[in-house]
């Protein structure tokens, strides 16, 4: 099935068009196949092209490289998350895991901006997980002490500090974490388009209708064309179950966001005039926003069970409101028709909020399932399954490796009726956060 994305995405509108885009025309035999071109997928073929600079690899994608979820998210680059099962002591060590992982995606993307000079907006401005309810205040003293205790340098703020730092008053409580980074996702994922090396073929809006192993070989069957492989990577992230990839322990989910046009001087200093900043919710359905670099605002307060394939203008505008009301919300001094653009995106999650990375057969691998921290982790794991895929290991394996494994999820129709409550019930809960 073909993916149809709207348009509107501010951060993929900000960059020039890019030209020759070639597609699936023919048949091809090749030794190295990967579906999937955005962070991971870009990643996976750049290392590969490294390590076999005398072979051909095919990098695939259905849509245009990097305007998937890599060129649609909220540019949050985390060292730290909240909201994926870890709020105790008790699960230290598990949260110590998955740390690492983030720790080894910040220095793989810090590693690919430094050797390309990437220009993607890079700041260290740290990011803040904030809450209109002073009742949050002990879920963020609970989270500030597991972070203590992994050295994580961070403080608690409240609402005046807050005021001066983001120039609303909405927020009553907050923890700041100092390593979280701020970017232009759009910047970076075409940078990596553009640095592919010279043997790494790409074709793009060419969908993957299907796929066969026979023997030593894959076949994948395209709308015009074939290309039998002797290795393939996976790199779908939310559309790895619908390639029947690991169906048991992955879904997606649809996220749409808003960005407002930039602020005119007059609105910017009604507000405070602040510094860039992202702000994480504390509950799992609050909303994510940025004060970006060029003075925009970017909501994101919806996340549902939706065809992952298109959404509708209609919906589009539906969503957009809410996030007008969301806006409006924390800047009432702000005109209506601020926002500029509305698009949707999809991201994959798993059971308890683990990465899938492995060999799932003699030549086939898969990663993927960033449960929303895509940008760091997904560059890492798309270098280190090629790696892993090249029969070769590294520590950065050995770190991945030892994270907690994707666990089993209910068949239909259980799943999709469990995960609609599930939002539904913690929507209610963070309606005040919307």
């Amino acid at each position: 099935m073909e993916i149809s994305n709207d348009k509107n995405c501010s951060w993929i509108n900000d960059l020039t068009n890019r030209s020759n885009i070639k597609t699936v025309e023919k048949k091809i035999n090749i030794d190295w196949l990967i579906i999937g071109a955005g962070y991971t997928g870009l990643s996976a073929a750049r290392k590969l092209g490294q390590i076999y600079p005398d072979q051909q690899i095919i990098l695939v994608d259905a849509q245009l490289a990097g305007e998937g979820a890599s060129g649609r998210n909220s540019g949050y680059l985390v060292d730290t998350t909240l909201n994926d099962g870890f709020v105790s002591n008790k699960e230290l060590e598990n949260y110590k895991k998955k740390s690492d992982i983030y720790e080894l995606g910040i220095k793989a993307i810090k590693k690919f901006v430094r050797e390309y000079q990437v220009d993607c907006d890079w700041n260290e401005c740290g990011k803040f997980f904030a809450s209109s309810k002073i009742s949050d205040k002990k879920v963020l003293i609970n989270f500030s002490n597991i972070l203590s205790q992994l050295g994580y340098e961070h403080n608690l703020l409240n609402r005046d500090n807050l005021l001066k730092r983001l120039g609303t008053n909405f927020y009553n409580i907050a923890l700041y974490t100092k390593g979280g980074i701020l970017l232009h996702p759009g910047k970076l994922v075409k940078s990596m388009i553009n640095v592919l090396p010279s043997n790494v073929q790409l074709y793009e809006n060419s969908s993957l209708l299907n796929w066969t192993k026979t023997k030593d070989f894959i076949s994948c069957n395209f709308k015009n064309g074939k290309i039998n492989t002797k290795k393939i990577i996976f790199a779908t992230n939310g559309f790895l179950k619908s390639l029947g990839i690991k169906q048991k322990y992955n879904f997606p989910i649809t996220l749409t966001a808003s960005m407002t046009r930039p602020l005119t001087d007059k609105e910017y200093k009604s507000i405070g005039e602040p510094k860039e900043w992202g702000v994480l919710p504390v509950r799992p359905m609050g909303a994510t926003v940025r004060m970006t670099k060029n003075r925009r605002i970017l909501i994101r307060n919806t996340a549902e069970v939706h065809n992952p394939f298109k959404m509708s203008k209609s919906n589009l505008e539906k969503r957009s409101i809410v996030q007008k009301i969301g806006i409006k919300k924390r800047f009432p001094q702000l005109p209506e028709d601020i926002i500029q653009s509305t698009w949707s995106g999809i991201v994959s999650r798993t059971r308890n909020s683990s990465q899938i990375f492995e060999k799932i057969d003699q030549n086939i691998f898969v990663a993927g399932c960033y449960n929303g921290s895509g940008i760091g982790v997904g560059t890492l794991f798309g270098e280190q399954i090629a790696i892993k895929a090249s029969n070769e290991t590294s520590d950065e394996i050995k770190i991945i490796e030892k994270r907690n494994k994707p666990t089993w999820l209910p068949p239909e129709p259980f799943l999709s009726l469990g995960i609609k409550t599930r939002l539904i019930y913690e929507r209610i809960r963070a309606r005040s956060e919307i």
